[in-house]
């Protein structure tokens, strides 16, 4: 099986189209089969993503590359 590389904002955009086919009544391993990922994948994200927008995420990610770049100043 290959493995497929999604940036964030594409898995945001994924757990999205996810939760319409939930609220559409499809289950879990159906929903996860449509969007062409695992159900494996949606839980990781769901609890990686949690309730994140896409300003929060913009935000997180701001936040990790300055953590890093102080972390390289102290180290």
């Amino acid at each position: 099986m290959v493995r497929k590389r999604y940036s964030d904002e594409d898995a945001l955009k994924i757990l999205r189209e996810i939760d319409v086919h939930l609220h559409d009544g499809l289950d879990v391993v159906s929903a996860c089969r449509k969007a062409g990922i695992s159900d494996k994948t949606y839980y990781y994200w769901r609890k990686k993503f949690g309730g994140l927008g896409r300003r929060q995420l913009s935000e997180m990610k701001a936040l990790k590359k300055e953590n890093e770049r102080l972390k390289k100043i102290v180290a």
